[in-house]
C-alpha cells in the first residue's frame, strides 16, 4: 500500500506518521513510524525576526498598517474557508490520473519558502510559487478537478480553488477574472481565469498555492508525483511536457 503525505515547513529531522489498519474483522491496529527527513532550517518569516535576505516589496498601505478588528475577522474566516476546502478534499476521490504541470509557462519569479518584507514592515514567508504575467494572460489549471472555492479575498486577490482529490487542492491567486464557477469539473491545462493584480501584490502576477489536507506545501512539488499516484509510460510523460 502507498498514500502521499506532506511534510510540515518546520520539520527538523524526521517526521512521525500514524497509520490505522481497519481489518475486515473490524479490528483496528494502529502503527507509529517515525520517517527520517533532511534538516531543513524553516523559511524565513517563522520567527518574529525579520527574514534574513528578504525580498522587500511596496504595496498598498492598507495592506500594512494596523488592521481593524472587521479586516482581522475577515481575513480569519478566508483562511478558514480555505482550510475547509483542504479537508474536504481529504474525503474526495483520486480525481487525477496524469501528472500535474505548470499552471502557466511563464518565469518563476519567486519561490516558495522565500521572505519578504513588505513596505519595510510586514514581515512573512512566501507560501506559494508566483509565474510572471501580465493582466489578462490565461491560467490554467494544473490537473484534474471540481472547483470548490472562486472568492475575493483580502490579501490573495480574487481566488480559485481546485479539489484534485485525495487530500490535494490547489490556489490560483490575485486573478483579474475567474473563469470557472464552484462545482465546476476542469480538465489538466484548462483555462480557469486570468492573471491580474488583486489583493497584496506589488505587479500583475498568479501565485500557485497548494494545500495537502491542512498544510500548506510547496506546489512545485506536485509536479514530481511519479505512478502510481499518476499515469506511467509514454503517453502520460508527453502530456507532462506538453502546452497548457
Amino acid at each position: 500500500m502507498q498514500a502521499l503525505g506532506a511534510i510540515p515547513i518546520d520539520a527538523s529531522d524526521s517526521v512521525v506518521a500514524q497509520v490505522v489498519v481497519e481489518r475486515r474483522s473490524g479490528a483496528l491496529d494502529s502503527l507509529r513510524l517515525a520517517l527520517k527527513y533532511p534538516h531543513q532550517a524553516p523559511p524565513a518569516g517563522q520567527s518574529r525576526a525579520r527574514p534574513a535576505r528578504a525580498s522587500r516589496l511596496k504595496v498598498d498601505p492598507k495592506f500594512t498598517r494596523r488592521l481593524d478588528s472587521l479586516t482581522e475577522a475577515r481575513i480569519e474566516h478566508e483562511n478558514e474557508l480555505a482550510r475547509s476546502v483542504g479537508h474536504r478534499a481529504q474525503d474526495t476521490p483520486q480525481l487525477w490520473t496524469d501528472a500535474f504541470a505548470r499552471p502557466r509557462q511563464s518565469k518563476v519569479t519567486s519561490r516558495f519558502g522565500t521572505g519578504r518584507v513588505f513596505n519595510g514592515r510586514v514581515a512573512s514567508s512566501h507560501l506559494g510559487v508566483d509565474y510572471r504575467g501580465a493582466t489578462g494572460d490565461p491560467i490554467y489549471a494544473a490537473n484534474r478537478g471540481v472547483v470548490a472555492l472562486v472568492d475575493s479575498f483580502f490579501l490573495a486577490g480574487n481566488v480559485v480553488y481546485i479539489d484534485h482529490g485525495d487530500g490535494i487542492v490547489t490556489g490560483y491567486f490575485h486573478m483579474s477574472l475567474p473563469k470557472v464557477a464552484v462545482g465546476d469539473t476542469v480538465e489538466r491545462g484548462q483555462e480557469i481565469g486570468l492573471v491580474g493584480a488583486t489583493g497584496r501584490v506589488t505587479a500583475a502576477h498568479l501565485h500557485w498555492s497548494a494545500r495537502f489536507g491542512a498544510l500548506t506545501i510547496d506546489p512545485a512539488g506536485l509536479l514530481d508525483l511519479r505512478p502510481p499516484f499518476v499515469a506511467a509510460g509514454p503517453s502520460g510523460e508527453a502530456r507532462r511536457s506538453g502546452r497548457q
